[in-house]
């Protein structure tokens, strides 16, 4: 976008992309184009695979510039360079730089602002499919840059004391500082997987806020038989839906949140971004249940799992 360019509203064409690893599977040009499609408009959105020597600072700098030149209005990153770009772009919104980390990238007169989708995604994920969960003690796994939106997101719906669990003591120390930078009023620990079974035994809730669960990182960050009815479980994957810790706490009655809320409220938020439009979350939701049909069994979705624009009764099988 040129400074003679019209402003987003008021035009017709748009390009936006997502940057990562493990890229191949994602929904987010599916549910971009769809939504611009909707609103009438001429929506591209390019999904860029990084290998890994494509990680270093300098080569994620060449390739922002690229996008720049190339006329891109915004990209989205993931896994796992959400981190390592914060202190790449022009300027950083505040809640992403109180996280250090970024999901979205709006560019605008040749300037990029980093922002932080994830958390405002989180905290709608969950307000509509755990609503009044107990929040006194969390157990939240992986404080990378997914797990860092996570925390802000948790801290900002009322959670009393969060257990961040990393096997890096470093990265998760610096979360926990973060979080307290902020101004957030959460008691905070760190933790090692080990300590796993007592932090589960004592907790209200836990959230997965690591690749672990997706295609490529198949598996549960927690190992079997931790897991107990009330205690109720997210995971921020969503490809697949039912990741094996999702499985596992169905199975137990635990009340669960699959990654889709996350995942459409990010991306509606990340779309208003880039396009300066309001998107259609209700259409997006049913957008996103069609693309996942395939993977589930029939309408045996968990409690929690359904779109967070359903409201959702909790079953007793599954």
């Amino acid at each position: 976008m040129t400074a003679s360019a019209p402003p987003p509203a008021a035009r017709r064409s748009f390009l936006a992309g997502l940057l990562g690893q493990g890229i191949g599977p994602s929904l987010s040009p599916e549910l971009h184009e769809r939504e611009g499609a909707r609103q009438g408009l001429r929506y591209t959105y390019k999904t860029v695979e990084l290998p890994d020597d494509a990680l270093r600072p300098d080569h994620l700098r060449g390739l922002l510039r690229a996008a720049v030149e190339l006329g891109f209005d915004g990209l989205n990153v993931t896994h796992p360079v959400k981190q390592v770009m914060a202190p790449l772009v022009d300027e950083l919104a505040p809640e992403a730089a109180a996280i250090g980390a970024i999901n979205t990238i709006v560019v605008e007169d040749g300037r990029t602002r980093g922002h932080n989708t994830d958390v405002t995604g989180f905290a709608a994920a969950l307000r509509a499919g755990l609503p009044g969960v107990p929040l006194e003690r969390v157990v939240l796994i992986g404080a990378g840059g997914a797990g860092g939106a996570v925390a802000h997101a948790l801290a900002g719906q009322g959670v009393a004391h969060l257990s961040v669990v990393d096997r890096d003591a470093v990265r998760a120390q610096q979360l926990i500082d973060a979080l307290a930078a902020a101004g957030n009023q959460v008691s905070t620990t760190v933790c090692a997987p080990e300590e796993l079974p007592d932090l589960l035994a004592e907790a209200s809730g836990l959230v997965n806020a690591t690749p672990m669960g997706m295609a490529a990182h198949p598996g549960s960050p927690v190992p079997a038989g931790l897991l107990r009815e009330d205690l109720w479980v997210a995971d921020i994957v969503y490809r697949p839906l039912l990741t094996e810790l999702v499985k596992e706490a169905t199975a137990l009655g635990c009340r669960v949140m699959t990654g889709a809320g996350m995942a459409v409220n990010q991306a509606a938020d990340s779309f208003e971004l880039f396009l300066g439009r309001a998107a259609a979350r209700p259409a997006m939701f049913a957008d996103f249940d069609e693309l996942v049909a395939a993977e589930i069994d029939g309408d045996g979705l968990p409690s929690g799992t359904r779109p967070a624009h359903r409201p959702t009764a909790r079953p007793t099988e599954h």
